[in-house]
């Protein structure tokens, strides 16, 4: 009998000593607690005092605050910071304690909140400077990342490219304010923008993540709006016609007449579509000489409504098979240019 007591005895044992275990961890967690909160009871009756330096005021709520933004008490430290910039409209570092507000909105992922804040903050605080960094210039920097109004966007840019230019790169800034020109089709203003960007030493090197190849972009826009564009046609119709026609009568300067003067190319089908093409320059006399040309009477159709692709034959080449490109114009700032016709360059061999 004395034997079947023996792990009763011992389960006894060890459901006493977890027990003593969780009541000494309770034990210790209810004086963690305690402390803390007497702990913050003295921090708060030192700020209660009236001869406090703003120093030390600033320390000991910047303890607080980044105590419970650790903890995740987002709730707390919002509600706290805004009663406090309430109660002391004067005190110098309030434009902190809102940029620290508008960052715990961004923790709950309530941006347009969060950017109340940061608007607030560049409009009625001045500039402060923590850890040697620019709370204005933090804020500009946030506001672009959340910010999806292209005005405001616009004079964020503009903030930066004049307040902190030491700051940022300007020939980024530039190009990306111009893309928000474009965005709300103040064109005047993009295409002096992209000028500015060409204009900076480092334009044609600058890699941006999201803007493939922008310096091509910009020299092709400026370059065109720059041109008569008197090449380009009212209608697809009108252009095979002119091209067509000139190709019969054999009228090689009828032909260049055609073509576009920005940004034409020749390329072979084979050709890596992300390898910049460049622009070419070239008589059609040199290509035509002696030999007799010949088209296909329809358009090919191309990727899109706004392409198509003419076949034709008999080039002095190796690859006498030519696909001339035609393409709507893609020209906002010009609204008498904009959705005519072009012919944008030469597809060389068989179409692939």
């Amino acid at each position: 009998m004395k034997g079947q007591f023996r792990p009763k005895i011992a389960a006894l044992v060890c459901l006493a000593l977890f027990c003593g275990a969780l009541f000494s961890c309770k034990n210790e967690n209810s004086a963690k607690a305690k402390a803390e909160r007497e702990n913050e009871r003295a921090m708060e009756a030192l700020l209660r005092q009236p001869d406090i330096s703003n120093e030390s005021r600033y320390a000991i709520i910047n303890k607080i605050t980044s105590k419970w933004l650790k903890e995740q008490k987002y709730d707390d430290l919002i509600l706290y910071l805004a009663d406090y910039v309430e109660r002391n409209p004067d005190d110098k570092y309030n434009a902190y304690w809102l940029l620290m507000t508008a960052y715990t909105y961004i923790q709950l992922r309530e941006e347009r909140v969060a950017e109340y804040y940061f608007e607030r903050i560049m409009r009625d605080y001045p500039d402060l400077k923590v850890k040697d960094r620019s709370i204005h210039f933090i804020c500009l920097e946030r506001l672009i990342q959340i910010s999806t109004n292209h005005e405001n966007r616009i004079k964020y840019f503009n903030t930066l490219i004049n307040r902190f230019p030491s700051n940022v790169s300007i020939t980024e800034m530039y190009v990306r304010l111009a893309r928000e020109y474009e965005q709300i089709g103040e064109w005047v203003k993009a295409l002096k923008t992209y000028t500015m960007f060409l204009e900076q030493p480092d334009a044609s090197s600058i890699q941006i993540t999201d803007m493939h190849d922008i310096y091509n972009y910009a020299r092709n826009l400026i370059d065109f709006n720059n041109s008569p564009k008197n090449w380009t046609f009212k209608s697809l119709d009108a252009l095979a016609d002119s091209v067509k026609g000139a190709i019969a009568r054999y009228q090689p300067r009828k032909l260049d007449e055609c073509r576009s003067k920005v940004n034409f190319f020749a390329v072979s089908w084979r050709q890596d579509d992300s390898i910049p093409t460049g622009s070419v320059d070239f008589s059609m006399r040199n290509f035509m000489h002696g030999n007799r040309i010949s088209v296909t009477e329809e358009l090919i159709p191309g990727p899109s409504i706004n392409e198509a692709y003419l076949k034709t034959k008999g080039w002095t080449l190796a690859v006498p098979t030519w696909y001339f490109y035609f393409r709507k114009v893609n020209f906002p700032a010009d609204p008498d240019i904009h959705g005519n016709w072009e012919w944008a360059g030469i597809y060389i061999g068989e179409m692939m």
